[in-house]
């Protein structure tokens, strides 16, 4: 059975790693939903959070590949814990004066908050889960979003873990 995954993956700071790392989830027929890459806690270490679904033995397999890359210090498989995900979009609606009211109506329900306004149109900015993200949009969407971009989730274990 396919199900979604979320895993953390430490590597080596270095060029050509995030394209490797693409790589051998290309290779293996598994898609990328959403990856993020960004600095660590250690200097010279990036980590990298990949959004995938499969089956847990394909899983295990990307796993053991990803740990035969040289720069790969790390796997994590964040979904088999309890762990905090999030993403952050920013999303710029059609909103003439008279549709204003109701969008902020939306703004505010969903903990959003508008970053920037036009003479036709504003900015919301919204974090939080995918289902979250994805909500917010489908409401926005008869208003006429003229622009979108999410960032990706990021997550890490809760606790102690």
């Amino acid at each position: 059975m396919s199900t979604k995954h979320t895993i953390a993956v430490l590597v080596n700071d270095q060029p050509g790693v995030l394209q490797r790392v693409s790589g051998l989830f290309g290779r293996r027929g598994f898609n990328i939903e959403s990856i993020t890459v960004g600095q660590s806690e250690e200097s010279g270490l990036s980590r990298m959070v990949i959004v995938t679904t499969g089956d847990e033995t394909t899983l295990e397999q990307v796993e053991k590949q990803l740990y035969k890359l040289i720069d790969v210090i790390k796997v994590i498989n964040l979904s088999s814990k309890p762990m905090v995900a999030r993403e952050l979009a920013l999303i710029k609606v059609k909103a003439e004066p008279s549709s204003r009211p109701e969008i902020m109506g939306v703004v505010e329900t969903f903990r959003a908050s508008v970053v920037d306004i036009g003479t036709a149109n504003l900015m919301v900015q919204v974090v939080g889960d995918t289902v979250k993200i994805d909500a917010m949009i489908e409401l926005l969407k008869p208003y006429g979003i003229q622009e979108l971009s999410r960032t990706g989730v990021t997550a890490m274990i809760r606790g102690n873990a």
